[in-house]
């Protein structure tokens, strides 16, 4: 298990450190959630081609993150081109000053990675267990993360469909999936990722690698996903009307006027 997890650690330190380099470099620190996706399938792909032998459930929890974090990584990079620096980023970059590059690199390049390898536990305990068969649990957690993929891939999509209206700017998207949760995209990304623990399940000592969902829900839904955004939208009396109606993660019937 440790030559599993130290060639883990040591691709997402080198894959990071490049992120950051080629951040420095193009002056725009919001490479980085393009690198987010990616980063996952690095180690996916590390620990894959670390066994002398694989099989099945080893192919399927790969090829399940593979999909994931393409779809994801060429979403956000079509969503940024030509938008510049995030907002979340170019604040920090006046408010660090002189040091922002030593904190960009510690406090967003290197903490995303650490973040990175913890989530990544269920892959890792899957991909250096040894082959079972398949069971129930494959099925159902394959099933969760299909559900959670869904919700994030249309949400995402919706939205964008949205804003290319002219007559969108400056409202809020209330329809498709986004009528039963204001944010079907985080509420799936948190749902795949408990179904590729369930997946975990089916190993020895997979219950450990809760720490994985448990932290990507924590972490959507108070510190970079929910809680930030809907910060910004403090204020805006349509958001406020919309969010009185609307479940704010669990997808759910919305409230009667």
């Amino acid at each position: 298990m440790l030559s599993f997890v130290v060639a883990a650690a040591g691709a997402v330190f080198v894959y990071m450190t490049a992120v950051f380099l080629i951040a420095v470099l193009a002056k725009d620190n919001s490479i980085v959630d393009v690198a987010w996706g990616p980063g996952f399938i690095l180690v996916a792909v590390v620990t894959f081609w670390l066994r002398p032998g694989f099989e099945a459930r080893h192919l399927l929890i790969t090829l399940l993150v593979a999909i994931w974090g393409l779809r994801l990584a060429i979403h956000i990079f079509l969503r940024n081109r030509g938008r510049g620096e995030d907002f979340r980023y170019a604040k920090w970059r006046k408010d660090w000053a002189r040091w922002f590059i030593p904190r960009s690199f510690f406090q967003v390049f290197m903490l995303q990675g650490i973040f990175m390898l913890i989530i990544s536990s269920s892959i890792v305990l899957v991909n250096r267990s040894p082959e079972s068969g398949l069971t129930l649990l494959d099925a159902l957690g394959g099933i969760l993360w299909l559900i959670g993929f869904l919700f994030e891939a249309v949400g995402d999509y919706e939205l964008k469909r949205f804003k290319q209206k002219p007559e969108s700017k400056g409202k809020i998207m209330t329809t498709g999936l986004w009528k039963y949760t204001r944010h079907p995209n985080y509420f799936g990304e948190a749902a795949l990722w408990w179904g590729i623990w369930l997946i975990a399940l089916s190993v020895d000592s997979g219950w450990a690698a809760i720490i994985s969902p448990l932290t990507i829900s924590f972490l959507l839904l108070k510190v970079s996903g929910v809680k930030m955004l809907e910060k910004k939208y403090a204020g805006n009396e349509e958001f406020a009307a919309y969010a009185r109606l609307t479940s704010p993660f669990f997808p759910w019937f919305p409230k009667k006027k």
